[in-house]
């Protein structure tokens, strides 16, 4: 045989939603096998386990007997169900694990850099309200306000649209551009110490691919240490790192009620 018919065909590059949805049937972007197999061997086994009810009705009857049908289309059905509902919980599942590995990686990465580290605190918002930081660590060239995204599969979006997109596996949601969003948290924590350079950092984490060229401040959680380097390393522009911090911990808002009205606000909105 000749090497062009052994050779795999190359996979087709994704550039938006559509063309997703289109190669959906023939190509699976990260979803863990086990979500792709027990599915199906749920429906191969409720169908299995019906069709002696289905076809033993007696040796003189051919094709399906009245009760066999029924049987069948509800066994058939179950699986369906079945289905629906294992692929919702294990998405689900994977969410939760890939926020909570992410938050991790985060922590320990940024723990290595610095000392002094904030996460999950709210502070008043730049236009009123209130805002939620996810990380926020002081380094010699600067405080590095971070928004975190724990996602998986692929994400569509532009630096200037207000929102993205995930699609991952079966799912697919918006949420609103983490660039846009996390101008605002940076805005927040510069008025709280305005003599003090901010900077504006997006990290996803979890197994995600993006589909356009990314701005130098998004990135995945396994290039965060090489970014935080080049503001640790870099030249000095903390003139009293003491103070600087204490301010940032005294604005910094991380009892019940504060989370409470950040949670009401949302609610809101």
């Amino acid at each position: 045989m000749h090497d062009s018919q052994n050779r795999q065909p190359s996979r087709p590059y994704v550039q938006n939603v559509t063309d997703y949805n289109a190669l959906r049937g023939i190509t699976a972007y990260d979803l863990p096998m086990v979500r792709r197999l027990l599915p199906n061997a749920a429906v191969t086994a409720s169908v299995t386990l019906a069709w002696p009810s289905v076809a033993a009705e007696g040796d003189a009857v051919v094709g399906l007997t009245n009760t066999g049908v029924g049987m069948f289309i509800i066994a058939v059905a179950g699986a369906l169900l079945i289905m629906l509902l294992f692929r919702a919980s294990a998405t689900q599942v994977a969410r939760a694990v890939t926020a909570r590995l992410g938050k991790r990686r985060i922590r320990k990465v940024l723990n290595a850099r610095s000392a002094d580290v904030l996460e999950d605190f709210i502070l008043p918002g730049a236009y009123g309200g209130l805002t939620h930081i996810d990380h926020a660590v002081l380094t010699s060239g600067g405080i590095l306000c971070i928004q975190a995204k724990h996602l998986n599969g692929i994400v569509f979006g532009e630096a200037d649209e207000p929102q993205w997109t995930n699609v991952d596996g079966m799912q697919r949601r918006k949420f609103l551009n983490p660039l846009i969003q996390n101008t605002g948290r940076t805005k927040a924590l510069q008025n709280v110490v305005p003599n003090v350079p901010v900077a504006s950092l997006v990290v996803f984490t979890g197994s995600i691919q993006f589909t356009s060229t990314l701005e130098r401040n998004v990135i995945h959680v396994k290039d965060l240490d090489s970014y935080i380097a080049r503001f640790v390393f870099g030249p000095c522009k903390i003139d009293d790192w003491h103070a600087v911090w204490m301010s940032v911990r005294a604005a910094a808002l991380t009892d019940d009620d504060s989370r409470k009205d950040f949670d009401a606000q949302l609610s809101f909105s």
